[in-house]
């Protein structure tokens, strides 16, 4: 538990701090720099792994075709979220990005009741309707945008539990999906350069961030991959306000987005809701340390 919340904190803190990574790509175009994350997440996937002894393991998965069914389905939402998260933050739309992922917890906690059978405390149901009010407020106010927002959240959402009903390693899993997604990057990269129109080489600059893509793609999959793995997917669902708490901030205090009074009013409600999620849980944990001393 103690490792699943760490990595699941440190992978919501970086997704967090996305917008401004891909903010300064804001002039390529976003299909291209999705390709460049595969590409160059695979070369670091690969190498990690071939320094681990995992490039038997990895090889030995994509010869099982009961694993590798929900892998591919898992690599097309994930392919789909990144392409639809750059496109909203290089077109001025960080807050309609981060209503996705305020959204995606409350989607993650449905799909841990429904799918995987948990159990709500009555604290926990609490909180979760409050938070649930807020981001219901935040959705009625950016209703041209929701569908970046509904994008988001159900690819995401859907993505990790598949992660967490595939019992494959978290590195070995992420390593099948990026091989899965790069003959499609491969492809639209030997076509964008064939007709002159690639970021890549351009200028120093840009071809650093587009390198550096590929770690700022792997670490926190790698992260998540492991915290779905160890958490329920209802303390899961709430950790990730973490991340689009980030995103939301930056969009208005870094990109100048416009905050609206039932914004402010739906962001109040989301933290009050964790804050309560947090106690319950807290009370939760104090109680069965009392139960079994």
């Amino acid at each position: 538990m103690r490792t699943g919340l760490l990595t699941a904190l440190g992978a919501y803190s970086l997704w967090g701090l996305l917008p401004i990574f891909f903010r300064l790509l804001h002039h390529v175009a976003p299909v291209e720099i999705v390709a460049q994350r595969v590409l160059w997440s695979l070369i670091l996937i690969l190498s990690l792994l071939g320094m681990r002894s995992g490039l038997p393991a990895l090889f030995a998965l994509l010869r099982n075709p009961r694993l590798m069914l929900p892998l591919s389905t898992s690599a097309m939402l994930i392919g789909a979220n990144w392409l639809t998260y750059i496109w909203a933050v290089n077109n001025g739309h960080v807050i309609a990005a981060s209503l996705g992922y305020f959204l995606n917890p409350l989607v993650n906690v449905g799909l841990g009741v429904i799918v995987l059978k948990e159990r709500l405390r009555r604290g926990q149901v609490a909180a979760i309707a409050i938070a649930a009010a807020g981001v219901t407020i935040m959705a009625a106010s950016a209703l041209t945008t929701l569908w970046i927002s509904a994008a988001l959240a159900l690819t995401f959402a859907i993505y990790g539990l598949i992660r967490k009903l595939t019992p494959v390693p978290p590195m070995t899993g992420l390593g099948a999906e990026t091989l899965l997604l790069a003959p499609f990057a491969l492809a639209y990269f030997l076509w964008l350069s064939g007709h002159g129109g690639s970021a890549l080489g351009s200028d120093d600059g840009t071809t650093i961030l587009l390198i550096l893509s590929g770690a700022v793609t792997t670490v926190p999959l790698i992260l998540f991959a492991t915290a779905a793995q160890r958490l329920p997917m209802t303390t899961l669902g709430l950790i990730q306000y973490v991340a689009p708490t980030l995103q939301f901030l930056s969009g208005i205090l870094l990109f100048g987005e416009k905050l609206s009074q039932g914004q402010m009013m739906s962001f109040g409600l989301i933290w009050l809701g964790l804050i309560l999620f947090a106690a319950d849980s807290l009370n939760a944990a104090r109680r069965n340390r009392l139960a079994t001393a």
